[in-house]
């Protein structure tokens, strides 16, 4: 090892491949490296603790780096490019790591400054990263993650992957037009779990309330985790009010299970976050594969009606589609390239 103790620091908001690759070769010359998150309140894109464990997760594999963060007060990032917060972050940082510090790594865009050979030398040397080794900055991924994905790091992904939910009546066409997208655009899908627990039921006049209850755990959980592996965009298919749906439609709406699986599919609507909502209209032909209502394809319209008005009821705007497969398919892909500029052409 070249030094026994060195540093590199930033605010890492949001972290991304960059970074890594600097932590990486600060880390191969150390035998203690302290990674410092520069952190305030009100100022950040990201919380300070989801960068602490976006760090602290890419690093597991080095055992000699240390993570430590740093509170400073500055309001703007022009208030704290000043020499006071400069100079007070200097102090903090060599007072926490409480060791002389052998090397201060940091990027070329600060070579020719004297910033840091200000602050930190001669007691230090000061280590310069060339940055255009991965030629990103943090300010290009606030500004527009989805232009900039190949250098936002794995375990932020879910973090910045767009949530594309896909909702509607009874044959619709939802779970075909889910796992269409999920090929076209090369990302992952979640699938309606109802379809499990009714297929095990025998039939949705079958179902009871744990089996609606299922449905509102495990999708949520699923959601989550999808997310994580995902490239730019999850689809999925039905969620918490389209369950809540049915949990008026199938469940006596006096009973305690009704009342606790309506609560339930409330709580996790309020934690739900779609970045998109495309609402599908029955206008295509109702197929009956031996779970679906009858009752519901006697007038589809009125039962369509009663999903969208739990949107609007919960201020969830709705892009609404119809047509044929096809129109659906072409569609939704245009409202994707219009609101988050992604398209299949890569």
């Amino acid at each position: 090892m070249k030094y026994h103790v060195g540093m590199y620091g930033g605010s890492f908001d949001p972290l991304h491949i960059g970074h890594i690759h600097d932590i990486i070769k600060a880390a191969s010359m150390c035998e203690e490296l302290y990674v410092v998150i520069s952190w305030c309140d009100g100022r950040e894109s990201v919380s300070k603790e989801l960068r602490y464990r976006w760090i602290l997760n890419s690093t597991r594999h080095l055992p000699n780096v240390n993570i430590i963060l740093i509170e400073d007060k500055a309001v703007s990032k022009d208030e704290y490019n000043t020499d006071f917060y400069w100079e007070k972050g200097a102090k903090d940082i060599k007072e926490a790591i409480g060791k002389k510090l052998d090397a201060v790594f940091c990027g070329s865009d600060y070579l020719g400054t004297n910033r840091f050979e200000s602050l930190y030398c001669p007691e230090s040397e000061v280590v310069y990263f060339d940055r255009s080794e991965v030629p990103v900055s943090s300010t290009e991924i606030r500004f527009d993650a989805m232009q900039q994905w190949e250098y936002v790091p794995l375990v932020a992904r879910s973090y910045y992957t767009k949530k594309i939910l896909i909702v509607g009546g009874e044959s619709t066409g939802k779970s075909t037009l889910v796992q269409n997208l999920a090929l076209a655009y090369n990302t992952n899908f979640v699938r309606e779990i109802g379809r499990d627990t009714c297929d095990y039921a025998g039939g949705e006049q079958y179902m009871i309330a744990d089996d609606l209850i299922e449905n509102l755990l495990k999708q949520k959980i699923y959601v989550d985790e999808a997310a994580k592996y995902s490239n730019r965009i999850l689809f999925v298919d039905t969620d918490a009010l389209t369950t809540k749906f049915y949990i008026n439609f199938l469940l006596d709406a006096k009973s305690d299970q009704s009342l606790k699986a309506h609560n339930l599919a409330d709580a996790i609507n309020a934690l739900n976050k779609w970045d998109l909502v495309i609402f599908l209209e029955p206008t295509v032909t109702f197929v009956q594969d031996g779970t679906r209502s009858e009752e519901i394809a006697s007038d589809r319209e009125k039962y369509s009606n009663q999903i969208k008005l739990l949107f609007e009821k919960n201020n969830i705007p709705l892009e609404v589609v119809g047509g044929e497969y096809i129109d659906r398919f072409t569609k939704t892909k245009e409202i994707i390239k219009d609101k988050f500029r992604v398209d299949t052409i890569w």
